[in-house]
């Protein structure tokens, strides 16, 4: 199995589509969320543009996530590209190579 991998994802609504984009995406959230392998999947949006969004997601492995993008939810995103976006969405990969800040129980 592959280590961790975390991944940016920035996608940028139509003028206009802010409200709509935003309702589809934490629709995005809640489904995701039920899927194997993901640790987190956060959804952003800029505080100088409303009309960009930001993804932190955090997956348990390449493969958890290669499962992700053939979900239908993803899927139907994906179809939804050229009615909701201004350009095609920005998708990078990392793995961390620092320690995590270790979180304390109380």
């Amino acid at each position: 199995m592959s280590p961790k991998v975390t991944v940016i994802a920035r996608l940028k609504a139509k003028p206009g589509m802010e409200a709509k984009v935003k309702e589809v995406l934490l629709k995005m959230v809640k489904e995701t969320h039920k899927e194997p392998g993901c640790i987190n999947y956060d959804l952003h949006v800029s505080s100088d543009d409303p009309q960009v969004f930001l993804f932190h997601e955090n997956w348990a492995s390449k493969e958890a996530l290669e499962k992700h993008n053939q979900t239908p939810h993803l899927l139907n995103l994906k179809s939804l590209g050229a009615e909701l976006f201004a350009e095609p969405s920005e998708v990078k990969l990392y793995e961390l190579i620092s320690q995590p800040k270790a979180v304390a129980v109380s």
